[in-house]
């Protein structure tokens, strides 16, 4: 059964969250450090003050309830999903499927534009925001992708294409496999191309420079990357607790991933930062990491891959090219890992065109 869902935080979530980030335990900080020693507390106190005093989330969350919210569950877990009908009769659906630390409203500033050309359906990560916290093992991005693959049954879908970044580049190429009738391409704007010694193929030095980006986080896996892998539910305890820890841990994300030129307001990180902090989801959400295992994820629909300057690492087309089958490949000089939120107009560019090249539809 699908249902509608509207978001209404309790008046006493909010009042509790008022009085934690009021009475935070600051630590101290070194003279000059900068960002050697991890998120600057100036900068931190800044946000957690504006958070408290200044940021409006009955606003924002006015302005969420404006779209079309639904919940359902699938495999034992509930699923919330925002879907968004086209006007245009011979609309292709498109599942857009977002990441860690993002959450559904990466697509808001692209729900208009790509909307004109598509039925959107934009569904929270189970363990993520309103789909609320999973229960059981083996969430991994397979069996979210398999999830999908049935929420898009429930809505009468028998043809559609797929979109996403960060995990949900790996859930959508996993959605090609799980429903390979169904899914005529999937689009990511992340795709990781780990060295492959074994490949005959000849690089320029560019993707040579890419690849040694790649080598030297291979070599040195990010602190956040090991803990949500290793042990997500010790994260999930002072994440959960305490909503400076909550957004100093979501925010360094924020602000390393994305291109200087194209930076994500406050209040859009807030209100992200929100989403996990009210539903609790920081534990839930770190499972993901460590569920899925690493490596590439097997796809036999057609693949567009658009690449932006200042994403974590950048894709090698040759070394994607021994995996998937790519139709579409762009690079951009903006943008970073969360594509749709700093260049929605070059993101939504991007989708259509991919559309167009597979099915001629976008």
């Amino acid at each position: 059964m699908i249902k509608p869902f509207r978001i209404a935080v309790p008046q006493a979530d909010l009042d509790d969250l008022a009085d934690r980030l009021s009475r935070t335990r600051w630590p101290n900080e070194v003279a000059d450090a900068g960002w050697d020693y991890g998120f600057p507390l100036a900068r931190l106190k800044e946000l957690a003050e504006y958070w408290r005093n200044g940021y409006d989330w009955r606003a924002h969350e006015a302005r969420l309830n404006e779209l079309p919210h639904f919940t359902t569950e699938i495999d034992g877990q509930n699923i919330h999903f925002v879907h968004v009908r086209s006007p245009r009769p011979d609309a292709l659906a498109l599942v857009l499927t977002h990441g860690w630390p993002g959450s559904f409203l990466e697509f808001l500033d692209v729900v208009e534009p790509l909307s004109r050309d598509f039925h959107l359906v934009i569904p929270s990560i189970p363990g993520y925001g309103f789909s609320g916290p999973t229960r059981e093992r083996g969430w991994d991005t397979a069996r979210v992708a398999r999830a999908w693959a049935e929420l898009m049954r429930r809505l009468g879908y028998r043809r559609y294409g797929a979109q996403g970044g960060d995990f949900g580049a790996s859930i959508s190429l996993a959605l090609g496999a799980a429903a390979p009738g169904q899914v005529v391409g999937v689009h990511v704007n992340y795709l990781p191309t780990p060295p492959d010694p074994a490949a005959d193929v000849e690089l320029s030095e560019a993707d040579e420079a890419r690849l040694d980006t790649v080598r030297q986080l291979m070599a040195n896996r990010p602190p956040y990357q090991a803990l949500q892998a290793l042990t997500p539910q010790t994260v999930g305890y002072p994440l959960t607790d305490s909503p400076v820890g909550q957004l100093v841990w979501i925010a360094e994300r924020f602000a390393h991933w994305t291109d200087p030129a194209s930076p994500i307001d406050d209040d859009r990180m807030l209100t992200d930062v929100a989403l996990y902090w009210f539903t609790a989801t920081a534990a839930s959400s770190a499972r993901l990491h460590h569920e899925t295992a690493r490596g590439g994820v097997p796809c036999p629909a057609p693949v567009g891959v658009a690449v932006f300057a200042h994403d974590i690492t950048r894709s090698v087309r040759p070394l994607a090219e021994r995996r998937y089958d790519i139709r579409h490949w762009s690079e951009f000089a903006r943008g970073g890992h969360f594509a749709a939120m700093e260049v929605p107009e070059t993101f939504a560019r991007d989708v259509r065109a991919f559309f167009r090249t597979v099915v001629g539809h976008g």
